[in-house]
């Protein structure tokens, strides 16, 4: 069975929308992993912080069938499709691995976010360590130990459950 690890992140009552973005995910996926969630700065764009977090699950899903669910859960949200790349997110889950698979359609794997963004390689360095990146042959624990770029990111206290 697959290994997939999926990125989430929100800058929209980004409580509520990682909570149950990430409920709905393990609604339809196995043996998931939860990093914890840490909160960063909006790159790219002016905008709210985010908070991000990676997901780690087994599945039988296709990769198409994967992306097809993403997108369906980040819709149930509120997602708003066709909005600028750089922009503010209900819900956004992105499909980062898909076991060492190497491609470029119908969605490019692994995801260059892997090496580029602290708020994706810290949380996948955190459940994943000794895991290999499918296209640098180093484990995600060298490739975040090695990681020189400045972002600001650190670690938040998250409830899973609802505020009272």
């Amino acid at each position: 069975m697959p290994r997939i690890y999926i990125s989430v992140g929100s800058n929209i009552n980004r409580d509520f929308h990682v909570r149950h973005g990430v409920r709905a995910l393990v609604s339809e996926l196995s043996a998931v992993t939860l990093s914890s969630v840490y909160q960063s700065e909006a790159v790219g764009f002016v905008g709210d912080d985010f908070f991000n977090m990676v997901l780690g699950a087994d599945t039988d899903l296709s990769i198409v069938d994967c992306i097809s669910l993403l997108k369906r859960i980040e819709d149930q949200f509120g997602r708003v499709r066709g909005a600028e790349k750089f922009s503010g997110r209900t819900l956004d889950l992105d499909l980062l691995t898909y076991d060492q698979q190497i491609c470029d359609s119908p969605v490019v794997l692994p995801r260059a976010e892997i090496t580029e963004n602290a708020f994706v390689l810290w949380p996948l360095a955190e459940i994943a360590a000794d895991e290999i990146h499918p296209t640098t042959g180093l484990s995600y624990a060298a490739l975040w130990q090695g990681y020189n770029q400045s972002q600001k990111i650190w670690p938040v206290e998250f409830s899973w459950s609802e505020p009272t």
